[in-house]
């Protein structure tokens, strides 16, 4: 009934494409571990996932920003699971309004990471466009990280 040759190439891309996947994470764990300890938090938090975002906002940006992304990403999945049913206008804008917001919250997360590591707004680009290529700098190369931005001038307002 099924072509073997079909079913062995398709069994062999799946494999193939979850080797690379899972390599992939590994990697950007190793990176987010060295990131850590730069930023002087311990490496083993880079393993445990949500966490290790929280980290990150923690290390680059604040950690309440951490919280509004969550709920921002639940309130969108609640959402568009509901919209597949309901096919709603107002639920669709309201979708995509959220959608464009976490995205917005994620290009500004990646500027602050940027600059908590010394690096300016051409680094924030290579972030967002090659994103994995531009950890492993982060992680590997000879940036050095000098603080949280966000957190220092939040001090000196005081």
């Amino acid at each position: 009934m099924y072509d073997t040759q079909f079913v062995a190439m398709l069994a062999t891309a799946m494999v193939t494409m979850s080797v690379m996947i899972l390599a992939l994470y590994v990697i950007t764990v190793i990176a987010y571990w060295q990131i850590f300890k730069k930023a002087g938090e311990k490496g083993w938090k880079s393993l445990i996932p949500l966490y290790n975002s929280y980290i990150m906002y923690k290390i680059s940006w604040k950690t309440s920003m951490f919280w509004i992304m969550l709920i921002l990403d639940i309130v969108y999945a609640v959402l568009a699971c509901i919209n597949v049913y309901a096919q709603n206008g107002i639920l669709s804008f309201l979708s995509f309004a959220i959608y464009i917001a976490v995205f917005v919250i994620a290009i500004i997360s990646m500027h602050k990471l940027s600059k908590a590591f010394g690096h300016g707004a051409g680094f924030t680009v290579g972030l967002v466009l090659l994103s994995p290529i531009f950890i492993l700098i982060l992680a590997f190369g000879s940036s050095q990280y000098v603080g949280n931005t966000t957190v220092t001038a939040e001090k000196i307002e005081e």
